[in-house]
């Protein structure tokens, strides 16, 4: 059976033509619309030269050139690359150059990080979004032919690619197949099933957990209601506005919808559910929401596995808090040892995934993908749990990631960056709690005895070269790192540090 993408937005156009599929900021566009500019955008790319295999990527706020992109190349064959656009003008250069993009698509407001990250990467070709002159985003698609293209790729064949924390200095992209957004659907039908006609979606789409609504919401015929980029007071303008029936956010995003002048459970009358991924939601928070009668589904996944895994739902967000859940229908999870071997309830070990849905593996790095896909599972990196009824609960992880905001945060990466201070002898970048961030970056360092350094100077040291959000909020000095006999470092020594 021949799976892809385009074909989803294609057949749902021919069963509801007429019925709205996108709005954004005041436009809509029925399904029958979405796809004709998914033609046009795949008749339009192969006039500029790209053929099956060849990525396009994007730097811009969420619009509707995402559904063009994401659709339109995934009928012939294409790899759509949606690119963080928080990223610093060096690490934009590193993942132009490791996928290797043709074509780059992005919005006017991005267009200095464009041309400052473009500069020492490979050549390619840019498309600016926003006006109807000439050679504009809009100019090509009207130019271009509406009729179905020939379609090419199906199944095994990178649809995305996704970039995710790299934690060795270059980025990780993770491929994304037909066939694993298919499996997004089919396993998340369950859930769907429960969340209404209207999804209003805020998260960017360079994440998963935005990205991969797309599929889903032509297997639903949803509606689906889309934020350019997440302010709470609009987001609860729109809740109320458009009737909106169920939105995804991370704990940060509904820390702040909450903590919004604005907030008021009447916003909330047409809603039913909510759903929270990225990091696990406080007890505190899942109460605060349930006082104003809102229900929280949480969900627990990662890029390399296109979003979904476990999912804890709102009967048992209470009583089973702390929890991420129990796995999707059609996805299998599992707590191993070093050895492979499963542990026992209420043992500690680590969370691996069996699914259609699960990478094919990263762009042009063998070696991590087969660190990370052994035997059909996929091996998280995340510690974890389960209690007797199967529930799992996510304890630590191996890799250190920071998580803040929802956002991976390698601390290899900006190690590296403030190890480049000459006045810097060692540092470890730790994550430490915070209220509606989750956690926040703190970098441990220590320096040259001949030199003076401040915290500041530290920060303006990363601001330019790494992501604003990257760069550590808080920053301690300390004599010499806590090491093992073997020297390794003991983060979890730092953690006490003020």
């Amino acid at each position: 059976m021949k799976i892809n993408v385009g074909h989803f937005l294609a057949h749902r156009a021919l069963l509801h033509p007429h019925r709205v599929g996108l709005v954004c900021e005041g436009r809509q566009w029925t399904f029958r619309e979405l796809n004709l500019r998914a033609n046009r955008l795949a008749h339009a790319m192969e006039k500029l030269g790209i053929r099956p295999g060849d990525r396009v990527g994007i730097v811009a706020a969420n619009g509707v050139e995402h559904f063009d992109l994401f659709f339109g190349l995934g009928k012939t064959g294409g790899i759509f690359v949606p690119i963080n656009y928080r990223l610093a003008a060096p690490e934009l250069c590193k993942v132009l150059t490791d996928s290797g993009v043709r074509v780059l698509v992005y919005g006017p407001e991005f267009r200095e990080l464009v041309e400052e990250g473009r500069k020492n990467a490979p050549p390619l070709q840019l498309v600016a979004t926003g006006d109807d002159g000439p050679g504009s985003y809009e100019d090509l698609l009207a130019q271009a032919a509406e009729r179905e293209p020939m379609s090419e790729g199906d199944n095994d064949d990178a649809v995305a690619i996704v970039y995710t924390a790299w934690p060795l200095g270059r980025p990780r992209g993770v491929m994304l197949t037909h066939w694993n957004f298919f499996w997004v659907a089919a396993t998340s039908m369950e859930l769907l099933a429960q969340l209404g006609p209207d999804f209003l979606l805020a998260l960017p789409m360079y994440h998963i957990g935005a990205l991969a609504w797309l599929p889903m919401f032509m297997h639903l015929a949803t509606r689906c209601v889309l934020m350019p980029r997440f302010e709470p007071d609009h987001f609860l303008e729109l809740v109320a506005k458009e009737g909106v029936t169920s939105f995804g956010a991370v704990p940060t995003m509904l820390h702040l919808i909450k903590d919004s002048p604005r907030f008021a459970p009447g916003r909330f009358a047409t809603v039913n559910n909510i759903l929270a991924y990225g990091q696990a939601v406080s007890l505190e928070l899942i109460e605060e929401y349930a006082s104003a009668n809102i229900r929280i589904r949480q969900l627990y996944g990662l890029t390399e596995s296109c979003g979904p895994a476990l999912v804890l739902d709102c009967e048992h967000a209470l009583a089973k808090a702390g929890s991420v859940g129990l796995p999707f229908f059609h996805t299998r999870v599992k707590l191993v040892q070093d050895n492979g071997l499963s542990v026992p309830v209420g043992t500690v070990g680590e969370v691996i995934i069996r699914a259609g849905h699960v990478m094919k593996g990263y762009w042009n790095q063998p070696e991590p993908t087969a660190n990370a896909l052994r035997d059909g599972w996929l091996y998280t990196g995340d510690l974890a749990r389960q209690d007797e009824d199967g529930y799992f609960y996510i304890v630590d992880r191996k890799k250190e990631l920071v998580i803040s905001g929802g956002e991976n945060i390698a601390p290899a990466e900006v190690e590296s960056v403030i190890m480049e201070h000459p006045a810097v002898t060692d540092v470890a970048v730790i994550g430490f709690p915070d209220r509606v961030w989750g956690e926040l970056v703190k970098a441990v360092v220590v320096k040259k005895p001949q030199y003076d350094l401040t915290a500041q100077e530290i920060k303006d040291w990363c601001r330019g070269k790494i992501g604003s959000y990257k760069i550590p909020r808080e920053v301690v000095f300390a004599d010499a790192m806590p090491r093992t006999l073997t020297g390794k470092m003991e983060k979890r020594k730092l953690r006490d540090l003020s």
